[in-house]
């Protein structure tokens, strides 16, 4: 049986020729000026296809992102690792692995604890209790935010209002543990950058911001095959102003390395004008690519792009 150490070794002769050193054998990922633009963090969502199948352990995360690909902050995802978390053991591992490989731990991703905009009040306050827990896990992991979901029920301005209900009463508990409650365009209304900005202001909190990801601008619900979508370029500026996170979504790419659903570089400009400077977390979810393989990509892409714009903005 592979150990966990075999694993590694062989996942980071793949993707697309990456390997510890980097693509092609080369060290693309050194520190260098340009980074001072914004860092590239990995999103634990990439690899969930692989975690499901048992490919790949979740305890592996953070190594996998520091020496396949030389990324030093990570974005956990909790529907991952849920059924792990019952007491602080596991927490605990996950903290020394991260801390033993240099890699930050960024944030929690967040899902299935209930809709912190349900129209009943009883559903709505056991929501936003459900995600008590991680924001505690976030505290202890070193993370500075969780990523929930503005999911409610009803009209337009009825929806925002229960939704700053929700988030606000969130807030107040993650501001007490210095943990930031963000939230993320994910379907439905939240994926209308005028809604959500406008919830934003209604919670009107230091410790309540946005997730900006470049994809999820579908306007229906996810298991809905429709196509009414929010245009991501509006969508990505009009919530910068609330943005702790971005996240760098990528499905399919063209053969000379572009996204062919988001124009990164015009995404990024958008994302610097609006004066952020942190970490951009690669997002990969593409059919075609394998997921180290569309990692690798999409990190060579984000690296084109910060090249390209260095000179600009540095």
């Amino acid at each position: 049986m592979d150990t966990r150490r075999d694993f590694l070794k062989k996942t980071a002769a793949i993707a697309s020729g990456v390997s510890i050193m980097g693509l092609s054998g080369t060290s693309l990922y050194g520190s260098s000026s340009k980074d001072s633009l914004f860092k590239i963090s990995l999103a634990e969502w990439s690899l969930n296809k692989s975690m499901r199948n048992g490919e790949v352990d979740h305890l592996d995360f953070a190594k996998i992102a520091k020496k396949n690909f030389d990324i030093d902050a990570i974005e956990y995802v909790n529907q991952l690792f849920a059924d792990k978390t019952g007491g602080s053991t596991y927490l605990k591992e996950m903290k020394n692995i991260a801390d033993g490989e240099g890699v930050k731990s960024l944030l929690i991703m967040c899902d299935r604890e209930g809709a912190l905009g349900d129209p009943d009040d009883v559903a709505r306050t056991t929501a936003v209790e459900n995600h008590y827990k991680w924001v505690d896990a976030a505290k202890y992991l070193g993370c500075h935010s969780i990523r929930v979901n503005a999911q409610s029920e009803g009209e337009y301005d009825e929806q925002m209002k229960l939704a700053a209900d929700g988030l606000d009463r969130l807030t107040e508990y993650g501001a007490k543990h210095d943990i930031n409650i963000i939230v993320e365009n994910h379907g439905g209304l939240s994926s209308n950058g005028k809604w959500l900005s406008g919830v934003m202001d209604m919670v009107n909190h230091p410790r309540c911001g946005t997730l900006p990801d470049f994809g999820n601008f579908y306007l229906g619900s996810w298991e809905e095959k429709g196509n009414e979508w929010y245009d991501r370029y509006l969508g990505v500026e009009e919530l910068m102003p609330y943005a702790k996170a971005v996240s760098a979504k990528s499905h399919n790419f063209n053969a000379d390395g572009t996204e062919k659903d988001t124009d990164y570089s015009k995404m990024m400009k958008i994302v610097l004008d609006a004066g952020y400077r942190g970490y951009v977390g690669i997002e990969y979810e593409g059919p075609d690519l394998s997921e180290m393989e569309g990692i690798a990509a999409t990190k060579k892409l984000l690296e084109k792009v910060r090249g390209e714009l260095a000179n600009k903005y540095n």
